[in-house]
């Protein structure tokens, strides 16, 4: 396994001096390039603000009536049935919401229990094999302007569905054996 963490280590300035190089190769201009992108990103962001803290509102409001309780306590039993962790839960219903709450859920179970262990593993895979689809769909593309999302968010629930599906077989093939 060590050679993976090696890799890993290194992939990163790779990526980036591989882009450095392909783009001088190119005679593309790379630092301005960088500039010009680094503007762009700037204006986006101050233009995603309004949307942004509509969804901060609404997630507060969700949590805050008891919907999310709710929720937990309703779909606890059927993930304990297929072998899943009831700590886990509020992670696999949060992080389609809030990628700030679902990693502040991640942290802590991996700091309870360990990053080795199978919820701490189980719950950092879901945590990077699903998305945050409200978010995206609020955010991003209310600022670009995108009034019909119904196609989307089935889409982007399918694909958190199954994230969180992928990540419980694996995890556990991977922790107990099969």
């Amino acid at each position: 396994m060590s050679w993976l963490t090696e890799l890993s280590i290194w992939f990163i300035p790779f990526l980036i001096g591989g882009i450095l190089v392909f783009g001088t190769i190119k005679k593309v201009p790379t630092y301005e390039t960088f500039v010009e992108g680094a503007k762009e990103g700037f204006g986006m962001a101050v233009s995603i603000i309004p949307y942004l803290v509509g969804m901060m509102v609404a997630i507060s409001v969700f949590r805050a009536s008891g919907a999310l309780d709710f929720m937990m306590s309703t779909l606890s039993p059927v993930f304990y049935a297929i072998g899943v962790p009831a700590e886990v839960v509020p992670l696999a219903i949060l992080r389609p919401i809030s990628g700030t709450g679902a990693l502040a859920l991640m942290s802590d179970l991996t700091a309870t229990h360990g990053p080795d262990s199978f919820i701490g593993r189980l719950a950092a895979t879901m945590q990077g094999s699903t998305d945050t689809t409200f978010y995206i769909l609020t955010v991003y593309f209310g600022a670009v302007g995108v009034k019909k999302m119904g196609d989307a968010l089935k889409v982007g629930l399918l694909a958190d569905a199954v994230g969180i599906i992928a990540s419980i077989v694996i995890i556990t093939i991977l922790f107990h054996g099969v």
